[in-house]
């Protein structure tokens, strides 16, 4: 039956109570900055969310969100670079530049099936819940060019000591309406009286559960259960590194199945700003609010005074009237110095730009790149969780659907390994660039440009600098043979320039002698 401990569903309740927990803190994160984000367990289309008196929340939430995905995903370069051992390069006697250049190119495409599909799109909203919820599951179904993103009340999952993945088990709801006719038929021929009375009508939903396990060889197994029925046909297994399903964490700590929140690590401040906006905004409209009172027994009536034009003179007494006053200018004065010291830190932690830019007129625009570039690199223990658990299996499972459908040809997985390359400036081929540029500069003043000129192989120099600038040399750089052959061509059009005059003297002189007249034979 659904729910025994027996079925995946009730594995599933047991591991509930370990994730609520985190769920509960998840959407007390969400509260604060996108509720919509982290709903709340009772939901519909009726259901209300609270919207927060402060915005700092959600639009630090967006901009860091944002900021992850550009550094993380760069649209305009790979984010991560294939590498070879110089040892393999020169067993197979292979140059490193024309390797860089090979390899470049199938970078290129991996990075083009990313932007071509929806994957970006997911990607932002799974980013956006590992910053609000701290974990998020992803599945990339082999396939389809879809991503899947399971929020943290769709699924439970179980590590090891070490933080390995050891079980993952998805919740879903399905309207029966939109079962495969042939699978709806085949739970009937084992279904319990209750569950063929839902799988009769189209109306009800149904839960299925997905558990995701690794075996003790290393494999990950699929199995799908209905109603306490498992799915036969829809048994599958992945190797070990090939595992569609990504349970991601933000902030991994020891000893715990699920990771904490950036936006967790900032809750006292955002408490404490929505306590302090909530109240200025009530004693705001309360200080707002104007009311006239007259004395009951001075001599200017109350009806004069309600129906008075403007400018209007008026027979009273100017002390019989007076409005009410609140007097609390100065406690609001240290609730709006609060509340903005507040503002101040949360800026600087969501890296909003009016935290970037100092106060003051001569602010410049490298000024401003160079401070937002010091806020990345705080994010450096972030990047590496993430390298770890979202972008280097990623480029794994793309780069594996890819060579399955032919669009990249097929790599030695011993020979060539994927290396992300995260942050702000893309720091893999960005520092090859800056390496070779230096080298290039410091042995041309120790030992002159003619000896570099003598030793320097130009072909090579230009593609592993073509290489670190993702720039396709095709037809642009000639080859060494054609250099050569346009070299020859040089020097014969140079020999013919020398040898003509010389030929054209000679000539003019025979023609001269040839007209001159002959001496008379007597």
């Amino acid at each position: 039956m659904t729910g025994s401990s027996s079925t995946i569903a009730g594995e599933y309740s047991k591991l509930e109570s370990d994730r609520n927990i985190y769920l509960d803190r998840a959407r007390e994160c969400a509260l604060l900055t996108i509720p919509t984000l982290v709903p709340p367990s009772v939901k519909g289309s009726a259901t209300k969310f609270i919207t927060p008196y402060q915005g700092v929340g959600a639009r630090g939430l967006n901009n860091l969100s944002s900021k992850l995905l550009l550094a993380l995903f760069p649209p305009s370069q790979p984010f991560f670079r294939l590498s070879v051992d110089d040892s393999i390069l020169e067993a197979l006697g292979s140059s490193r530049g024309d390797t860089e250049e090979a390899l470049s190119t199938i970078e290129k495409r991996v990075v083009s099936e990313v932007n071509s599909s929806a994957i970006r799109i997911q990607l932002f909203e799974a980013i956006k819940q590992l910053v609000v919820a701290g974990n998020v599951l992803l599945y990339l179904p082999p396939k389809t060019t879809s991503l899947r993103v399971f929020r943290l009340d769709r699924y439970v999952v179980s590590r090891d000591p070490m933080g390995a993945v050891v079980r993952i088990i998805t919740k879903e709801e399905i309207a029966v309406k939109v079962l495969d006719e042939k699978l709806r038929e085949e739970l009937k021929l084992t279904a319990t009286d209750e569950a063929k009375a839902k799988l009769n009508d189209e109306d009800k939903e149904i839960e299925i559960y997905t558990l995701i396990e690794r075996t003790r060889s290393g494999k990950w197994e699929v199995t799908q259960e209905i109603e306490g029925m498992v799915i036969e046909s829809t048994k599958t297994s992945y190797a070990k590194d090939k595992s569609p399903w990504l349970p991601l964490r933000l902030i991994s700590v020891d000893n715990e199945d699920y990771g904490r929140s950036y936006v967790e690590e900032y809750l006292g401040d955002l408490k404490s700003l929505e306590g302090l906006t909530k109240a200025i905004v009530e004693a705001s409209a309360a200080a707002a609010k104007m009311l006239i009172f007259v004395k009951p027994n001075g001599t200017t009536r109350k009806r004069d005074v309600a129906e008075a034009k403007n400018l209007a003179v008026l027979a009273g007494n100017a002390e019989d009237i007076s409005t009410m006053r609140t007097d609390k200018q100065g406690d609001f004065r240290v609730a709006k110095e609060v509340t903005d010291a507040i503002s101040e830190r949360l800026s600087y932690a969501f890296m909003l730009n009016s935290a970037v830019q100092r106060k003051g007129d001569r602010v410049t625009a490298e000024e401003i790149r160079y401070m937002a570039s010091e806020l990345e690199d705080a994010l450096g223990g972030i990047y590496s969780v993430l390298a770890q658990e979202l972008q280097l299996p990623l480029v794994s499972l793309l780069m594996s659907r890819m060579q399955r459908q032919g669009s990249i040809p097929a790599l030695p997985k011993e020979m060539v390994k994927p290396t992300i390359t995260t942050g702000m400036e893309a720091l893999g081929r960005t520092a090859d660039l800056q390496k070779l540029d230096m080298f290039i500069q410091s042995s041309a003043q120790a030992l002159g440009a003619e000896t570099i000129a003598q030793y320097l192989s130009v072909d090579e120099y230009f593609k592993r600098r073509a290489s670190a600038l993702q720039i396709d040399t095709k037809n642009l750089i000639k080859t060494q043979a054609e250099v050569e052959q346009k070299q020859q061509q040089q020097q014969a059009m140079q020999m013919m320039q020398t040898a003509i005059p010389g030929v054209v003297d000679g000539a003019s002189s025979m023609m001269q002698q040839q007209a001159q007249p002959q001496p008379s034979q007597g």
